[in-house]
């Protein structure tokens, strides 16, 4: 039986990291952000780095929740690596087959880090809301929700990682902690655009917590995106 960990995350945070530990595993494959394709179709939002993205997908959502998240692996584990706000407007009962972990980051460092490329984000961008509804859909279905904190994760990986897995009920793996630095061949196309700063990376950084103010114009944003945020952080995994 396949164990498919779903990842939820929002965008600019340590998700591409994450999907790079996993990738460590011998046990496991991993896919990166198989429905940005359907996200970009469906919305009309542009991206950099979008028709690339639109040619090298099917835009077909429920396609790719049939073929690349419930299809046939040739390792027991796969993590697929998902921006939360692409599983907007998607039948989710597919979940149900995944162990779902929402990985998030307090807005106030994520908006600073999002609105370089995306200057005109709005609160569905910040994939929050999607990843509050996915938090209340595991509760009313009377699951134990796994959610990580990226500060939490940082600030201590191995402890975080440990339980996590144990969460996921898989062993914890200590080639998790460190990667190669360079593109990998999972990354998909976007990955120009997106993921400069973690192929610098040989693991996961020290946590640093950012002191220049956020632009005023941004504060209407993350008053929007505090509430949801809290709500998330109240069920984050912290260490074992």
């Amino acid at each position: 039986m396949t164990i498919r960990i779903n990842v939820c995350s929002g965008p600019r945070n340590i998700s591409t990291a994450v999907m790079y530990s996993f990738r460590q595993r011998d046990d496991t494959t991993v896919v990166d952000e198989p429905l940005y394709a359907y996200y970009l179709a469906s919305t009309g939002v542009r991206h950099p780095g979008a028709d690339e993205v639109l040619r090298s997908q099917s835009p077909d959502g429920e396609a790719v929740v049939r073929d690349v998240i419930l299809g046939q692996y040739p390792t027991p584990i796969v993590m697929f690596k998902q921006m939360a706000h692409h599983l907007r407007g998607l039948d989710t009962s597919f979940l149900a087959a995944c162990t779902n972990v929402i990985l998030t980051r307090h807005p106030r460092d994520m908006l600073a880090s999002l609105t370089v490329q995306l200057p005109d984000a709005t609160i569905e961008a910040t994939g929050l809301p999607m990843q509050v509804e996915l938090l209340d859909k595991m509760l009313a279905e009377g699951a134990s929700p796994i959610v990580v904190d990226a500060r939490a994760l940082l600030e201590d990986p191995e402890s975080v990682l440990t339980e996590l897995c144990r969460r996921i009920a898989i062993p914890f793996d200590r080639s998790m902690l460190a990667w190669p630095p360079g593109p990998k061949p999972e990354d998909g196309v976007w990955a120009p655009h997106w993921y400069a700063r973690v192929h610098q990376s040989m693991g996961f950084a020290p946590y640093r917590e950012k002191t220049d103010p956020l632009p005023s114009y941004l504060e209407p944003l993350l008053a929007e995106c505090l509430p949801l945020y809290d709500r998330l952080a109240e069920f984050g995994v912290t260490q074992a």
